[in-house]
């Protein structure tokens, strides 16, 4: 059973956040201090704590060439596996864009605002931005995108990829089971980089009602609170 009082956990979110950017030398560097800030907070249970760590050393140890070939083959090659979130809602859709828009403004009420050329609805972004909220805001804002979680938990799962415990800890986070939900097979790479259908609908994978609807809905902060980090 999940604490029915969430656990602050801004530390352990900016690790998940780090770990599901391009592993460059400097993230590489910081995997000592990413480790000990998650072992400090201890806000994950102790068997997915082992698991990043061994991520984290593992990520430290490897070939930095095969590390950084492996992270985008995974995640910038498929849509299964993207880290984009509209991508698995609205797909190529027109609606993509106004959902964009909403959730920048969503940070920016906030006091946070994008470096250039980042997009809000990178899971990363989306992490970073709930680590600078109150516990019970952030675990209900990652709540309300946790259908998708699971379907991108579910696709690395299926591809035995040691990300999976990333994924499984984002949704822990947000008061939610880690759980394999069924996903469609994912297209061949040729098809995925095909033209999108003009006004093609938009998939629903991992959603609690696949084919319907289902908005991320913004949680709103109470007036009194002042944000206290900057993007």
């Amino acid at each position: 059973m999940f604490n029915s009082k969430p656990m602050p956990a801004p530390h352990s979110l900016r690790v998940l956040a780090a770990l599901l950017r391009y592993p460059d030398a400097e993230f590489r560097a910081a995997i000592p201090e990413l480790m000990l800030a998650l072992r400090r907070e201890a806000a994950l249970p102790a068997a997915r704590l082992e698991e990043l760590c061994a991520l984290l050393q593992r990520l430290q140890q490897a070939d930095p060439f095969t590390v950084e070939a492996d992270f985008v083959d995974l995640f910038d090659r498929g849509r299964g596996t993207a880290l984009h979130l509209f991508e698995h809602i609205h797909g190529d859709s027109r609606d993509r864009g106004p959902a964009m828009i909403d959730l920048q403004q969503t940070y920016e009420r906030a006091g946070l605002y994008l470096a250039p050329g980042e997009l809000p609805d990178h899971l990363a972004v989306v992490l970073e931005f709930a680590s600078t909220q109150p516990a019970r805001e952030a675990r209900a804002f990652l709540a309300e995108v946790a259908h998708i979680g699971r379907a991108i938990f579910s696709a690395l799962q299926r591809r035995q990829s040691v990300y999976a415990s990333v994924l499984a800890a984002v949704l822990e986070l947000a008061g939610e089971r880690a759980e394999r939900v069924d996903i469609p097979p994912e297209p061949e790479l040729d098809e995925v980089w095909a033209e999108p259908e003009a006004f093609g609908g938009c998939s629903s994978a991992g959603q609690s009602r696949p084919e319907q609807p289902q908005p991320i809905h913004i949680v709103r902060k109470p007036a009194a609170h002042q944000p206290g980090a900057s993007a």
